[in-house]
């Protein structure tokens, strides 16, 4: 296989849906992920309040073409003396009541100055706790969540690079599954997969019909959808406009699935939308 030809197949929106799963963009956090679009969209610009867009095409219609980066995740609220991590939710939440249970005794990573510090969160002593919680007590929420990073003290947390409002999510780790491993599951991988999609569709250099805009968009879980508005107010106004999704199941999970065969009749159907191949 040349070189070409690997190029493109590590850009499939099958392999784009996997890697795109693995990383983080907790909600007004966005930037990593979003370096990583400009480094593989060629011609790609971010504007001031982070969204990553691509112009194809010149001339009228001009059109709008979106899909949101961003997800519900944490960041640290506090540090205890003896180095445990206190998180808060981020973003206003679109989850299920029991969203924060999943955090329980699970892996996670804080994403410090320094780079990826990998955790877990506690659990309750089975030893101490045989017997309980009765019935009636209420469900884990993210008020008990601490945080272990392997720390004694809130000097060893600083010390790398951890501190309040460092972005803390749950280690993602993408698997594919099912007949012929044609599914795959990951927290929010119907996002992920559906901006895989999209960015496949911006790869292929589709001859658009007028002039098209496509917008990987951040902040989409606050009240305001601040990112998509601000492309709407700064680069449009739009003829037309469409935000790019996928069927899930198991939504607002760790495994939330996609079908990779949906992804690729979405990356068909973008092409399509934006004018046809060249």
């Amino acid at each position: 296989m040349n070189v070409l030809l690997i190029v493109l197949a590590l850009q499939s929106p099958e392999s784009l849906a996997i890697r795109f799963s693995g990383m983080t963009a907790i909600t007004g956090y966005e930037q990593a992920m979003t370096d990583s679009l400009l480094a593989l969209l060629p011609g790609s610009t971010r504007d001031r309040i982070g969204n990553v867009t691509l112009a194809l095409g010149r001339g009228s219609p001009k059109r709008l073409i979106a899909c949101s980066l961003d997800e519900v995740g944490y960041v640290v609220g506090n540090i205890t003396d003896d180095g445990y991590l206190l998180l808060r939710r981020v973003g206003v939440s679109r989850t299920n009541a029991l969203f924060d249970q999943q955090l329980e005794g699970h892996r996670v990573t804080a994403f410090g100055r320094r780079g990826p510090v990998p955790g877990v969160v506690a659990v309750r002593s089975t030893h101490l706790t045989r017997g309980r919680p009765a019935a009636n007590d209420p469900p884990f929420t993210v008020d008990n969540a601490y945080v272990d990073i392997g720390a004694s003290s809130r000097a060893e947390v600083l010390a790398l690079g951890v501190d309040v409002l460092t972005p803390v999510s749950p280690t993602k780790r993408p698997e594919r599954y099912g007949d012929r491993a044609g599914l795959l599951a990951a927290p929010n991988a119907g996002r992920r997969a559906a901006c895989a999609a999209l960015a496949s569709a911006a790869l292929a250099k589709p001859r658009a019909r007028g002039s098209v805009v496509v917008a990987f968009t951040v902040q989409g879980l606050y009240a305001d959808t601040a990112g998509l508005n601000t492309v709407k107010n700064v680069q449009g106004p739009f003829d037309e406009s469409r935000q790019v999704s996928l069927p899930v199941k198991f939504p607002d999970t760790a495994v939330e699935t996609v079908s990779l065969h949906e992804v690729d009749a979405l990356l068909t159907d973008i092409v399509r939308w934006i004018g046809g191949p060249q």
